[in-house]
């Protein structure tokens, strides 16, 4: 990792800076929620994210503590353009050497919605050129790419006529806590687990059980809200990187995040898988996470298991796709799920989260809300389900069957987007 360098602008800033929080589909409400919660201001929630204004220590504040936000980008450029070449030119004029050494490494994602340029690679290699002519001019050298660790990651957004240009401040994913170490089968974005948890409406006052944990995601997660641990103590960021990285404010910051009281009550966490090795994998992450003293884990199959004293939130994320052998097995087991919850779980709101859309159909209990979500690209569904005995009684919840709003928004770069 490249060494921390000298802020370059000691100068206060008067004018707020826009920035804009990528997050998974789905938890755009949430995240805004989140965000107002840390005292951020001028929340704006667009399809795919949630933008916020604010000073450098509220960027530091959002990578360290948000947990479903997937990056903070820090707008840097915006303008209008016909063609190519307009985009090309707004790069061109962006100060960058402002932001970061010649001698660092970039990378330059572009995504699109509408857009009519015909091709998303050749903006990223005229953004990119823009950028290393900028460098020239200034310094007589141009910055080289590196797509898999850079110094510094450009990311530029296409409206069908404005472009927006953005630097990453977060570098690597913010679901990337730094704690995961074994990697369980289809495992869980940690950031889409926090988002989850908090649709559940669980607070650590009321005990969590994940009957089919897996690598323990839902279940670490748990835990560091319980505890007031902060997502990001584990990792390091982007904006370390940048010639405007104020260190002494980082170190306030993070501080001021880590004193948190020390008298909370222990959290009531239970995790259970029927696979030996998926629960080995919770108890490696769950361990250096840091939280394994506050989780009781056990093998056990969801179908035998018996809740723990009390009410309060099952939340699991079952077997689909390829964590299952076959589509016939999956069906089978759905209904005998339905039944468990049904007759042992009296009381508990269950909330399933599924890629499988025949779940809700096999299941056989009625839903008392429908979130979509997405797991990537994977358009997927929360199921909620409030257990009362016998009868469901009450109006569920309303359903929302519908996808969110489609669009392409400045998110980390995914197998499909185009970087240089």
């Amino acid at each position: 990792m490249a060494m921390t360098k000298p802020r370059r602008d000691q100068t206060p800033r008067n004018n707020l800076d826009q920035f804009f929080c990528p997050c998974p589909r789905g938890l755009e409400a949430a995240l805004a929620e989140e965000l107002t919660e840390l005292g951020l201001a001028q929340i704006t929630v667009t399809p795919g994210g949630v933008g916020f204004a604010g000073r450098w220590a509220d960027c530091y504040r959002a990578n360290l503590l948000s947990r479903i936000a997937s990056r903070v980008l820090w707008r840097v450029g915006h303008d209008r353009y016909r063609d190519e070449n307009d985009i090309f030119q707004t790069a061109l004029r962006l100060p960058w050497p402002a932001w970061f050494e010649v001698h660092d490494t970039i990378r330059v994602n572009v995504s699109a919605i509408r857009s009519p340029v015909r091709s998303l690679e050749f903006v990223t290699l005229r953004i990119k050129d823009a950028i290393c002519d900028r460098f020239r001019d200034e310094t007589g050298e141009r910055p080289s790419v590196d797509t898999i660790d850079p110094d510094a990651r450009i990311h530029a957004f296409l409206t069908d006529r404005e472009v927006t240009f953005y630097l990453d401040t977060s570098g690597e994913a913010l679901f990337k806590r730094g704690a995961r170490r074994e990697v369980a089968v289809a495992p869980l974005r940690e950031n889409l687990a926090a988002g989850i948890l908090r649709l559940t409406g669980w607070t650590p006052d009321e005990p969590l059980v994940d009957p089919m944990c897996g690598g323990g995601t839902f279940l670490a997660e748990a835990a560091q809200i319980a505890l007031g641990i902060a997502p990001g103590l584990g990792r390091r960021f982007g904006f370390e990187r940048l010639r405007v990285f104020d260190e002494d404010l980082w170190k306030r910051t993070r501080a001021a995040a880590m004193q948190v009281p020390t008298d909370r009550p222990k959290p009531r966490l239970y995790g259970s898988d029927i696979d030996p090795v998926a629960l080995a994998a919770a108890r490696v992450n769950l361990a250096e996470a840091g939280v394994l003293d506050f989780v009781e884990l056990r093998q056990a199959d969801v179908l035998d298991l018996e809740p723990p004293p009390g009410e309060g939130v099952l939340v699991a994320n079952p077997p689909y796709g390829e964590r299952m052998g076959t589509t016939a097995q999956l069906h089978a087991f759905y209904p005998l799920l339905g039944d468990r919850l049904k007759k042992h779980w009296s009381g508990w709101r269950a909330y399933l989260f599924s890629a499988d859309m025949e779940l809700a159909k096999l299941i056989r209990l009625k839903a008392s809300r429908r979130t979509p979500l997405f797991n990537g690209p994977l358009e997927c569904r929360l199921f909620e389900y409030r257990m009362v005995a016998g009868t469901h009684r009450g109006k569920p919840g309303a359903a929302d069957e519908g996808a969110p709003a489609d669009g392409a928004t400045p998110d980390a770069a995914t197998p499909d987007s185009p970087t240089a």
